[in-house]
């Protein structure tokens, strides 16, 4: 029919829209990939480093950190998959569309408006007979009904006896004049019809001619479309991707190698009876050792296990480096004994706004209990009262983990010299500075004090003298 072949030039306007979903579709999914690929990779770092830091060890350890390898190898096959969906598929679609389609000047393109001159080229003398056949036919109808109506009035007035002959005479002439214009125009509406069937073949086939060539023109969309969709697919499909076989099989075998009597005879060998020990030696007296252990040091519970092992002469032997696989009996110091109840390690990072990195800082102590390198108090008592569960503890009188403190009247004292703290738990301030003390004066000259921050720690005696 006239005019529906706009639907068919309109599908090539619609061709050129569907490569730009098409593409946005596969950069989205290339976002989607990095995204995740990105993940990946921060988890396996972030976990990496509490399982290291953690108290796992020996072979176990080492199936477990290989689930890290195993994500950031994943992350660097889906990050291949992201570079193939944007540099090869996207790419492709973007140059292909660029060489199918060709803007006009004008706006729209030139293989929709040479679709559209073909269609009306071809349809135009059809149309133009069409036209002649409906117009015919209006005449035809026309004259239809003057005879009709014509009949009507001359049967009426054969009725009516003050009529006279002359009026009816024209009345009769009226009617076969309609007759008349009743035949010729059907005679006319016949020819210009016959005229029309006979130019509807070719009409047909000139149409047909055009629609085929739309029709050529959307096969090489569709059938590029499904080229580009099996790239897509193979480019998304991980399972035939042999590296990414291996990962899981290295992964499988990984864990299959942990073994727990090894692990278990490691542990004797190094942190057990099979451990090489450091036993007490003879020391000289040396101005550096200017205090002995004190209430404050056993606190502390930081500068390691080896309380003998500091040799004026440069022998190493007794203090030896700490190593997450190493005999020695020394512990590093400087690590954090305690956990945050509070710390959900699966806590989702966009929830608190913090990024990973700043979660590894900030929290990466705190999932384990405690660490590998935690250091041990050397206290060592066979006295019922130094056992933290005795019956007085156990009924909840005193809290065993609390520091050992012993009441003192708070004091506000002002300092005389200025201090610097070299240990962590020494307060460092300058002269006139004036803070409270929270414990008299101990053995060895050292005083518990808070200074107006809330800082708590210890300073010496001497430095400081009573506010009047």
């Amino acid at each position: 029919q006239v005019g529906n072949y706009k639907r068919t030039v309109k599908r090539i306007d619609d061709g050129h829209r569907l490569c730009n979903d098409l593409m946005n579709c596969i950069h989205e999914r290339a976002r989607i990939e990095k995204g995740y690929a990105q993940q990946l990779t921060e988890w396996a770092k972030r976990w990496k480093q509490l399982v290291e830091k953690g108290p796992q060890y020996g072979t176990v350890e080492r199936a477990w950190c290989a689930f890290m390898s195993e994500a950031e190898k994943v992350s660097e096959l889906h990050l291949e998959v992201k570079g193939s969906l944007m540099n090869e598929d996207f790419e492709k679609i973007k140059n292909w569309q660029k060489e199918a389609f060709h803007k006009q000047m004008m706006g729209g393109f030139k293989e929709t408006k040479e679709a559209e001159d073909g269609f009306r080229k071809a349809q135009k003398p059809w149309a133009k007979k069409l036209k002649e056949v409906e117009a015919a036919k209006k005449a035809y109808h026309a004259a239809c009904k003057e005879e009709k109506l014509a009949i009507s009035r001359e049967t009426n007035s054969k009725a009516d006896p003050a009529l006279n002959p002359e009026q009816l005479k024209k009345l009769q002439d009226k009617v076969e004049r309609s007759k008349q214009d009743v035949l010729k125009t059907k005679e006319k509406y016949e020819k210009s019809l016959k005229e029309l069937d006979n130019a509807t073949p070719q009409y047909m086939e000139n149409m047909e001619q055009v629609f085929e060539q739309c029709q050529q023109f959307e096969e090489k969309r569709l059938r590029f479309f499904r080229e580009v969709l099996l790239e897509v697919q193979k480019h998304l499909d991980l399972s035939n991707v042999a590296s990414y076989k291996n990962i899981y099989r290295d992964l499988e075998q990984n864990i299959k190698t942990a073994d727990a009597v090894e692990d278990l005879r490691w542990f004797r060998a190094n942190q057990g009876p099979g451990m090489s020990m450091n036993w007490p030696q003879f020391e000289e007296w040396s101005a550096d050792l200017n205090r002995t252990l004190s209430r404050r040091e056993k606190k502390k519970a930081s500068d390691g296990v080896t309380l003998t092992g500091i040799n004026q002469t440069g022998d190493q032997t007794g203090v030896s480096q700490p190593n997450k696989h190493s005999s020695s009996l020394s512990v590093q110091s400087n690590t954090v004994q305690s956990v945050q109840s509070s710390y959900n390690p699966f806590e989702d990072e966009e929830d608190t706004g913090s990024t990973v990195s700043e979660k590894e800082d900030n929290k990466i102590k705190n999932v384990s209990s405690y660490e590998k390198n935690q250091s041990y108090p050397t206290d060592w008592s066979d006295e019922e009262s130094n056992n933290p569960f005795s019956s007085t503890d156990a009924n909840g009188d005193t809290n065993p983990f609390d520091e050992d403190t012993s009441p003192a009247m708070e004091v506000r004292v002002r300092a005389l010299y200025d201090y610097e703290g070299q240990e962590q738990d020494e307060l460092s301030f300058k002269a006139g500075d004036e803070l409270t003390k929270m414990e008299n004066e101990d053995e060895q000259g050292w005083c518990k004090g808070r200074l107006d921050n809330g800082q708590v720690g210890l300073y010496p005696a001497n430095y400081v003298e009573p506010i009047q």
